[in-house]
């Protein structure tokens, strides 16, 4: 009995010995990696050049074309191939400069920033003039009086909640208004919906975004248009004063026939288990206002540099690891939806996806999505992630480019910033290169190639 205890115990303290050295390889591993991204890193020029040689890239633009170029170019200086995966996309163009103005008076105006939402009909060339009413929410614009409505603009001025720590949750409470606001105001009669912008931050610049008409005919689409937070507070305060004055925008954009696009697309083949994949991806195209710096040129530069930091470090990953730059994620994923059917169509075993969406901000950890099993085995890795200052492994949603190749049996996963800034910046013209930090962007890049490396590793 004496010798069999004895036998337990050196089994015992042979396998935690055998752990802790593993454990301390995988440190060494990460502290490497780190060391790449900080003092060697590419990330943040890679982003300026996204942002001073590409620019804006919307869906079906010339700039969303030179990024799918500036891609294959850059993929392939990295020793890889880079494969391009048609899609269709919608196309809608902006046109000339919107203009408004809130009219308190005959011939007394205060002009105020708006930009168009993303799929939104055109005013009528001379523009639009009517009355305004206003909605703190779309909730309240659903149970107003259709007598109340029919022949004015109506205004929803909405503001992101500020007792939510999490801002994409406020984001979330306010961004059916802006998507869905036109289809229940003209179903009220109005002629025109005006969206308070969706940022916490007080300023000048409107944010712009997709919305949709959903089920309306066309012969019932009305003009829809973001107002800046200083204009929609400026525009409240007069209303209260005059509720009879008068709003006029004008706004030139157009919808075309959709369009061909790429996903861009490339792969390091694994040498044990090469139909396990990784996916890591980004999407490469942006609104047609700002640089798309932070949205998602940040994730673009993070995606390149996890590859380049694993080609310096010379690592060979045992599982096929894949980047994908998705196409159309600002207004309608369809590039996500199509990566995600052709991977279903040849049986691909998706074992893990990473997306970066979440800005170029100070990594906090990664929001996941998934089996439960897998889930608990990445969260034995978060001790690995202390001396960096990544402590957040919660479920949560991983991303909209990713979400479509969700299984029964695989983990999704989103970097998590410390994003209580991102909105300030996010579908506006404040979006450019100067609002990203460097080493903030380098810390992020840093932590998905550390989770890459440690599924890679021991898979899930």
């Amino acid at each position: 009995m004496k010798n069999k205890i004895i036998i337990i115990i050196c089994v015992f303290l042979n396998t935690f010995n055998k752990i802790d050295a593993q454990n301390e390889k995988d440190s060494v591993f990460l502290r490497n990696i780190y060391n790449q991204a900080l003092t060697e890193g590419k990330a943040y020029d890679w982003l300026h050049q996204i942002c001073y040689n590409v620019g804006a890239r919307f869906s079906g633009s010339y700039g969303e074309k030179k990024m799918i170029r500036f891609l294959e170019a850059e993929i392939n200086n990295l020793n890889i191939k880079a494969n391009l995966q048609p899609v269709m996309v919608p196309h809608w163009v902006r046109g000339i400069s919107e203009y408004a103005y809130i009219e308190t008076s005959k011939g007394k105006i205060t002009t105020v920033p708006i930009l168009a939402l993303g799929g939104s009909v055109a005013t009528p060339a001379s523009g639009i003039k009517a009355q305004v009413i206003e909605f703190k929410s779309l909730e309240e614009l659903e149970k107003a009086d259709i007598n109340k409505v029919v022949g004015k603009i109506v205004f929803i001025n909405g503001s992101l909640p500020n007792e939510m720590i999490d801002v994409s949750e406020s984001y979330g409470v306010r961004g059916a208004q802006r998507y869905s606001g036109a289809r229940i105001a003209v179903n009220k009669g109005a002629v025109a919906v005006i969206i308070r912008s969706l940022t916490h931050k007080l300023d000048n610049s409107p944010h712009t975004g997709v919305m949709s008409y959903e089920d309306l005919p066309k012969s019932r689409h009305i003009p829809a248009a973001a107002i800046s937070t200083n204009g929609a507070n400026l525009l409240s305060s007069l209303l209260s004063l005059n509720p009879e004055l008068q709003f006029f925008f004008r706004q030139n954009c157009k919808i075309f026939n959709d369009v061909q696009s790429n996903n861009v697309i490339a792969e390091i083949r694994g040498s044990d288990f090469p139909d396990e994949i990784i996916s890591l991806g980004s999407h490469l195209d942006s609104w047609d206002v700002g640089q798309g710096a932070h949205d998602d040129g940040a994730g673009v530069a993070q995606c390149l540099e996890v590859i380049r930091i694993f080609k310096a470090l010379n690592y060979k990953p045992k599982r096929t690891i894949r980047i994908v730059f998705f196409a159309n994620e600002e207004n309608g994923a369809q590039g996500a939806i199509k990566y995600a059917e052709e991977s279903k169509k040849k049986k691909e075993n998706q074992i893990f996806a990473l997306e970066s969406d979440a800005g170029g901000f100070t990594p906090l950890g990664f929001s996941l999505q998934g089996n439960e099993k897998k889930i608990q085995k990445i969260n034995s890795w978060k001790s690995l992630f202390e001396p960096y200052q990544i402590y957040y492994f919660k479920k949560g949603f991983p991303g909209l480019d990713i979400i479509f190749l969700q299984s029964e049996n695989n983990v999704l996963a989103g970097l998590y910033t410390n994003s209580q800034r991102y909105f300030d910046y996010h579908h506006s013209e404040n979006d450019i290169f100067e609002a990203v930090n460097k080493r903030e962007l380098e810390l992020g890049a840093a932590a998905m190639a550390s989770l890459i490396y440690l599924v890679d590793k021991y898979g899930l």
